[in-house]
């Protein structure tokens, strides 16, 4: 199932999709069955829904008894924390989200503090961004891995990376038409501020938009995107990092056909003396 072991975990940002149905699950499937299917594929996916609302206990733990051992979820804090509140105010939020998604125990994996855009009138410096995240992150379990991903490149300053560095928390590498492209990742130092990674494959949601809002097929040819990230990926392994990677339908269209074109590309780009055979 995985192509590169457990230093190496490629899923889906969400495994409810009803465009998958008659593609991916079979026509008529009831969705409380989408997961259990997904499972047997993937051995990770990324919960979007808990951006919208905090799950409550009984939920997650049918997340945990429908998915088979070693599989596991990331998650994303809820927008009140991220989006409303803007990190300040929000212990009573935090609290229950953290309360609700540990049950999932050892198959959560990190936790996703997902930003906006800021426009400059919001924040004209990244400093008061940067002072609420440092604020933050030590209300945090104390080990538990987190992600921050932000959409200004603007923002990614050293004291930025400073400050999830010592919090051991990641900056989620994004695939997203605001931010550093692949090569960027390779050529700049001290991104790497964890001892995992993060990558999300977002894409362009309003362009792709214009063209489908059914995501059933890809229909963005991605290849030499992918083509640029699976070198960054492969040295992050090669490192002994372990990278969690999430496709979302906006990407190419179809995030499971992502996720299959990654693996073939993946698989292709092993050094000759591994290949089987």
């Amino acid at each position: 199932m995985q192509p590169a072991g457990d230093r190496l975990r490629i899923g889906a940002s969400s495994w409810s999709a009803p465009s998958w149905e008659g593609v991916f699950y079979l026509p008529g499937m009831p969705s409380s069955g989408y997961l259990r299917h997904y499972s047997e594929r993937f051995d990770t996916v990324e919960v979007d829904s808990t951006f919208y609302r905090i799950p409550d206990e009984r939920m997650v733990d049918a997340w945990r008894q429908r998915t088979p051992p070693g599989f596991t979820f990331a998650a994303k804090f809820p927008q009140v924390i991220t989006h409303d509140r803007l990190l300040e105010g929000c212990a009573e939020e935090r609290d229950a989200f953290l309360r609700s998604i540990l049950r999932l125990e050892d198959k959560l994996g990190p936790l996703l503090l997902q930003f906006r855009y800021f426009r400059r009138d919001e924040f004209p410096d990244p400093n008061p961004f940067i002072d609420r995240l440092e604020r933050f992150l030590p209300s945090l379990p104390r080990g538990r891995p987190c992600a921050v991903e932000v959409r200004n490149k603007s923002f990614v300053t050293a004291r930025l990376l400073e400050v999830l560095h010592r919090h051991g928390a990641a900056l989620a590498f994004i695939d997203h038409p605001w931010f550093f492209d692949a090569a960027r990742f390779m050529r700049r130092p001290g991104l790497l501020t964890a001892d995992f990674a993060y990558v999300r494959w977002l894409g362009d949601r309003r362009a792709i938009e214009e063209k489908t809002t059914r995501w059933d097929r890809v229909i963005v040819d991605r290849a030499s995107d992918l083509g640029r990230w699976i070198p960054v990926v492969r040295g992050l392994v090669d490192r002994g990092v372990t990278v969690y990677g999430y496709f979302n339908n906006h990407y190419a269209g179809y995030a499971i056909g992502s996720i299959e074109q990654f693996r073939t590309m993946w698989a292709a780009s092993r050094p000759a003396a591994s290949r089987p055979g």
